[in-house]
């Protein structure tokens, strides 16, 4: 019995070894789903670009100019005031007591001075005829003279008592938006330096005050016609982007640029008026300039998400012939909403992998399913001569899959 069972187990053993040599059949995975995109070709308008700060057209500081405890605030936080408004009220009694002891002073100086001036014209005679010395007549022209001396020192002190009296009424030298009050009554003020009360901005127009790199201002005064006093070229308009993505409706005008380039940073200071209906923007809002310094005719775009970047070499996948893609080189410019100016590595036609890039490598055959590039670009207006700061949704056509 024992006999018969070895060989039968040596039979299964070999079979199994037999088995194992034999190769399993090699599985192909099916290709990839991907979604390709034909790039787009329009001309687009080429902007310079800078992130700015909004302020007034004119900035004034309201500070107290004499000393003493404020007694009211006049005027409701955040409103325009009107050129003469009353906006505090310092207490003015010290002021008055001064103002009342000077006109005092001024009749006291004047009264010497009539005396004075009776005692020369009652002397002028009497030197003629030797009845007085020529000292004592000389020394009452003298005392005369002092006297009108002191009378114009006491009318100065009036003077000045009545001004100080009327800067305990502090008013608005312009029209514009007052802020919010640095003081509350009570508060003294004035004292050893002259106390900011609050800030008053005249904000129509409105002014946005940037900086752009020296290269976008040759770029925009090459474009204007001039750096500073020649006439503007009618097209070198600036627009206002607000931080929520809309555009200001009014084009603006460049108001002024600095006299120098900061060697340290290589940029120039420059400030562009706006004008402000409804006083929508306010001082201290962060916004965007631009102003179109070309038109690059029959651009290529493609979506930003389809180029990728190792080491400074950009590179987008292409479809090839068969439903295969191609590793392509491509020199990117500016950008336009949510896509890319190609400069060079594309051409009108081309169609390039926009989703799922991680899953193909050079030569991988794939399941492409085309989309549409959503055209953000003509919602945002043109492309940014500074790379890498446009933003911009997708959206399609009814009845097409956009290119997410």
């Amino acid at each position: 019995m024992m006999r018969g069972r070895i060989p039968e187990a040596m039979l299964l053993a070999l079979g199994c070894l037999a088995g194992c040599d034999r190769e399993a059949p090699e599985v192909v995975p099916p290709p990839p789903d991907v979604k390709v995109a034909a790039v787009l070709q329009r001309d687009v308008p080429v902007y310079v670009e800078a992130i700015g700060e909004v302020r007034g057209n004119t900035e004034i500081e309201i500070r107290a100019r004499v000393e003493g405890f404020i007694e009211s605030v006049d005027y409701k936080e955040g409103s325009i005031v009107t050129k003469g408004q009353l906006l505090y009220t310092i207490d003015p009694r010290p002021f008055q007591a001064n103002l009342t002891e000077s006109r005092a002073r001024q009749a006291e100086a004047e009264a010497e001075l009539a005396r004075a001036h009776q005692d020369v014209v009652r002397y002028e005679p009497l030197v003629a005829k030797n009845a007085i010395s020529r000292e004592m007549y000389e020394t009452a022209v003298a005392v005369e003279k002092s006297a009108a001396a002191a009378l114009e020192a006491a009318r100065a002190m009036v003077e000045q008592a009545e001004i100080d009296l009327s800067y305990t009424k502090v008013t608005a030298p312009e029209e514009g938006l007052a802020g919010r009050t640095e003081v509350y009554a009570g508060t003294l003020v004035g004292r050893g330096q002259s106390t900011l009360l609050t800030r008053i901005s005249r904000i129509d127009p409105i002014h946005v005050r940037f900086t752009f790199p020296e290269k976008d201002y040759l770029a925009y005064a090459r474009k204007r016609g001039a750096g500073v006093r020649a006439d503007p070229a009618p097209d070198t308009a600036f627009e206002l982007v607000m931080t929520d993505g809309s555009v200001h409706p009014a084009p603006g005008s460049l108001v002024f640029v600095d006299r120098n380039v900061d060697a340290r940073t290589g940029t120039i200071m420059a400030e562009a008026a706006f004008a402000n209906p409804g006083e929508i923007l306010r001082p201290g809002q962060y916004a965007r300039v631009r102003a179109t310094v070309e038109e690059r005719s029959g651009a290529i775009l493609v979506p930003q998400r389809a180029v990728a970047e190792l080491q400074g070499v950009f590179s987008v996948m292409a479809l090839a012939e068969g439903d295969t893609v191609e590793q392509r080189l491509v020199t990117p410019a500016e950008r336009i909403g949510s896509l890319w100016v190609i400069l060079s590595g594309l051409k009108a036609g081309d169609r390039v992998v926009v989703e799922g890039l991680q899953k193909v490598r050079p030569g991988m055959q794939v399941n492409a399913q085309t989309v549409l590039i959503e055209e953000e670009g003509e919602k945002e207006g043109g492309t940014e001569a500074q790379a890498g700061e446009g933003q911009g949704g997708d959206a399609a056509p009814a009845g097409e899959e956009k290119a997410e």
